[in-house]
């Protein structure tokens, strides 16, 4: 895999189109707008007002170009394109080696990770040691906490 492409799934891709869409259409006139009312009150040298608008134009700026170099670099996974072997897109069930708690956890790209939602990049730790797995394969990966063990309980 291309460390540089950003892997995305369907859902994530319409969402970051929907982000990039809003900040063209709607936050680039709001800061226009506050950059317009700011240059009213006069000085421009000492206007916090406009310093912190012209801060948020360029906030916003900077995320457009990411959005728009993601969405153009952006290659579509979904998740059956691997079968029964862990991948881009899969839903994985993994047990921890003396714990009887599963984890569920979604491999996905760099931009889409998000471990509060359970979805892990592939080039994360554990999902570098996930990737090409399948039901009841052991794996371990190196922690901050020293060597972990785990087996895969589920692939979908």
């Amino acid at each position: 895999m291309n460390d540089t492409q950003a892997y995305l799934t369907p859902e994530k891709f319409e969402e970051l189109k929907k982000e990039l869409e809003h900040l063209k259409t709607v936050r680039r006139r709001e800061v226009a707008e506050a950059l317009e009312y700011a240059r009213s009150l006069g000085d421009l040298s000492e206007n916090a007002e406009y310093q912190e608008a012209r801060d948020l134009q360029a906030t916003i700026e900077e995320r457009i170009t990411h959005l728009e170099n993601v969405i153009k670099e952006a290659k579509i996974v979904a998740g059956d394109q691997r079968g029964d072997m862990v991948g881009l897109g899969s839903q994985v069930t993994i047990q921890k080696d003396g714990d009887k708690q599963e984890r569920t956890y979604t491999i996905v790209g760099t931009e889409e990770a998000n471990i509060h939602e359970h979805k892990l990049s592939y080039l994360s730790p554990l999902g570098e040691a996930l990737l090409g797995k399948g039901k009841g394969d052991t794996f371990s990966f190196e922690t901050p906490a020293g060597k972990q063990t785990y087996k895969v309980v589920k692939v979908a």
